[in-house]
């Protein structure tokens, strides 16, 4: 309820006779006055001189206050201090913080906080205040803070003021971003492309881990951890949500838990996304390869799995083998699993005539980023697979994976040079022949992030990746 204030009520004017008296005897003084000036200057004897002598007398009267005025009341501000008062300081270095502290939900909590934080030099940028359902609330701050104010002094005067479970992590400019606009751009992302909903999850939560499970295995039998309700589940530091496409999504963040408004957020993008069904970018590029053919390389998904299966067909059991480490039983299923936007993205090759001679997976795993190729045995050594892989990285880099790894066999040596023809830091392990090569995108150079379409280097054969996600 808003308090208003009333002002007191006007008493009426009261007219005074006494005031008109005083008035009109004024008038009659000044009459007089005028009369008398005028009588000294037309009868006296220097009165032409008396009236010019008074008319100068007014015009240097007048420039006088004129500059005067200008003088002390329009005269711009000193360009230097006054003596003794202190020279300007250059602006303190600061640093960006992302902190996370649950208070009592009590009148005066936040003020507390705000007042404790204050008298440390730390200006509060954001802050998202998300209600506990047990009591209590969790305010998350981004503070700008005094560079030689160490984290470990600021998390200390928190919990002075009353805070508990305090998280802090160094934020960048970024996270300047607020909330409502980064949900907006998140929300379009996944509009846009299927495959874009575990990133928008993590770009949402922050560093978690996001697994799809799918609701059976590649055998056919139902997956365990796969039969999240409909509204979703919330269990501290683990959520899992319907997955639209089947099966359950879990998102695990075990250095911070979660609150109901991340939980809300997240179930609505998964909802978005439910909503608008299958959808993946057509765009497509035309590649000549050097012997003349043309190769159309684009995105794919489940509506390319009977292409992708006539391919697998085609492919000699070596080459399978190298692929997948193994015979495969149940090509149709596992090639379902690989084509659906939801583990990652799929990219395929086609001829002029329309037949699919290659595929290239970048596949989210968990916090991982992995990269797979098939490519069949016609068309191998023609630089398909470097094509593919120098797209694939360049999704990676896009999506902000910070390292991608290839799983393949120790006598590969097709897949290992096209790996080092990236050139990207590699780090290189190997168990019982069997050879995992991991590529640092966040330490490449800036030569080595080309844009999308540009081949990268040396041809390829295939590769043989992990189990299936």
């Amino acid at each position: 309820m808003t308090d208003r204030v009333h002002a007191p009520a006007q008493r009426p004017h009261r007219h005074h006779w006494r005031r008109d008296v005083v008035e009109l005897a004024a008038l009659f003084c000044a009459v007089a006055v005028a009369d008398a000036i005028a009588n000294l200057v037309v009868h006296g004897p220097r009165g032409p001189i008396l009236l010019v002598a008074s008319a100068i007398a007014l015009l240097v009267t007048a420039a006088f206050h004129t500059w005067w005025a200008r003088r002390h009341s329009h005269a711009p501000p000193p360009s230097t201090p006054p003596p003794g008062a202190p020279a300007p300081s250059a602006p303190a270095a600061t640093v960006l913080w992302r902190m996370r502290t649950t208070v009592r939900d009590q009148p005066g909590s936040l003020a507390v906080l705000c007042t404790a934080l204050a008298r440390h030099g730390v200006d509060i940028l954001t802050l998202q205040t998300h209600p506990l359902p047990e009591g209590g609330t969790v305010d998350e701050f981004l503070l700008r803070a005094p560079q030689q104010l160490p984290s470990t002094d600021l998390t200390r005067a928190v919990s002075l003021a009353g805070g508990h479970s305090t998280w802090i992590e160094r934020a960048d400019a970024h996270d300047l971003v607020d909330t409502p606009t980064r949900l907006l751009g998140l929300a379009t992302r996944t509009a846009l492309d299927a495959a874009e909903l575990p990133l928008a999850l993590r770009q949402l939560l922050g560093r978690c881990t996001i697994h799809s499970i799918p609701a059976t295995t590649l055998s056919g039998r139902p997956n365990s951890g796969a039969d999240a309700p409909v509204e979703g589940v919330l269990e501290a530091t683990v959520m899992r949500l319907r997955d639209p496409s089947g099966g359950a999504i879990t998102i695990e963040r075990p250095y911070l838990p979660f609150t109901p408004t991340e939980f809300a957020r997240a179930r609505a993008l998964v909802e978005l996304d439910a909503r608008l069904g299958p959808r993946v970018p057509r765009s497509q590029d035309v590649l000549t390869l050097p012997e003349g053919n043309e190769i159309t390389v684009r995105r794919a998904d489940g509506s390319d799995l009977a292409a992708a299966r006539a391919m697998h067909d085609r492919c000699s059991e070596r080459t399978l083998g190298l692929r997948y480490h193994g015979p495969v039983t149940d090509a149709d299923r596992y090639l379902g699993h690989l084509l659906s936007p939801r583990f990652g993205r799929t990219l395929a090759a086609t001829t002029a005539s329309g037949k699919l001679v290659a595929l290239g997976h970048l596949l989210w795993d968990g916090d991982e980023t992995e990269v797979a190729l098939l490519i069949e045995d016609d068309w191998q050594r023609r630089g398909i697979g470097t094509e593919l892989l120098s797209r694939l990285i360049a999704m990676a880099v896009e999506a902000g994976c910070d390292s991608v790894y290839a799983v393949t066999r120790a006598a590969n040596t097709g897949m290992v040079a096209a790996m080092r023809g990236l050139g990207l830091p590699l780090d290189y392990q190997i168990e019982e022949g069997t050879l995992v090569i991991t590529a640092r995108l966040g330490a490449a150079p800036a030569g080595s992030r080309l844009p999308y379409g540009i081949p990268l280097g040396l041809p390829q054969e295939h590769q043989a990746p992990r189990s299936p996600h």
